[in-house]
């Protein structure tokens, strides 16, 4: 598939779960946050790796694997809102996206007396 509507779909897809874990999942954990930072589409479009910054919980690998296991609900949403769009919605993989906790670590490595 073409570079250039692939990464529209990436686009499409991290704008449309972003809003759904603001609308839907915030009034039910008020608490938690849940960002979606990368999505990756593979090209024939059977699956989406999305990436999740998790803030307000300690164990965030919990929080990514309640989220994996709501996969298709989630996916169902999704396509509700992008039904115009796209023919297929991909089946969703969700990953921890680790990499503000690996910044964070470098930054307390190299600045100590924070």
């Amino acid at each position: 598939m073409d570079g250039k509507r692939l990464e529209k779909v990436n686009r499409l897809i991290q704008k449309e779960l972003g809003d759904i874990f603001q609308k839907e999942l915030k009034p039910k954990v008020p608490m938690l946050m849940i960002t979606v930072t990368h999505v990756r589409v593979t090209s024939d479009l059977s699956y989406a790796n999305v990436y999740l910054s998790v803030f307000g919980v300690d164990d965030k690998k919990k929080v990514v694997e309640e989220v994996a296991q709501n996969g298709k609900a989630i996916r169902g949403l999704l396509g509700n809102r992008v039904r115009h769009q796209m023919r297929v919605v991909p089946e969703l993989r969700f990953f921890e996206d680790d990499s503000l906790d690996y910044i964070e670590n470098i930054d307390n490595l190299l600045h100590p007396e924070k």
